[in-house]
């Protein structure tokens, strides 16, 4: 068995993105959109006009890591990375903002919500995605008791 100093975890995700997306009102969009919906605050000392954005995802070294590519990355439709909240109403409050901003802006796509039945897991989601190359999957956890 190999030995562990401690285990790891999940800090960020990086994305490429055409530098035209990293443009002042291009930033402005995903970061309006991701504030309201996820609460992720723009961390500004790392903004570089058409090369970087970089959101943290509350806490310090919890982040989303966008950069400017020639070749940018290419996704399928729902290609996601997952975010887990506490309880089924945070679940459904964010998936509310997301409804509202999806009811004044079209670019906004969501899948869901839906229940997988696990037996002793009822895993509750939606995929919602907005000017990113990838989409955001949001779950809940019930747990049987």
């Amino acid at each position: 068995m190999t030995d562990f100093a401690g285990p790891t975890r999940f800090n960020h995700v990086a994305m490429s993105m055409p530098a035209d997306a990293l443009d002042e009102a291009g930033r402005a969009d995903i970061c309006a959109f991701y504030a309201e919906v996820f609460g992720w605050e723009e961390f500004p000392t790392m903004t570089e006009d058409r090369r970087r954005l970089v959101m943290g995802v509350h806490a310090y070294d919890q982040f989303v890591f966008l950069i400017a590519a020639d070749e940018p990355m290419r996704t399928d439709p729902m290609d996601h990375f997952g975010m887990s909240v506490d309880s089924l109403d945070e679940l459904d409050a964010t998936l509310a903002r997301a409804q509202q901003w999806q009811a004044r802006d079209d670019r906004v796509r969501i899948v869901g919500p839906q229940v997988d039945d696990h037996e002793v897991l009822q895993l509750h989601s939606f995929y919602v995605g907005f000017l990113l190359p990838l989409m955001v999957e949001v779950q809940y956890f019930e747990w049987a008791a």
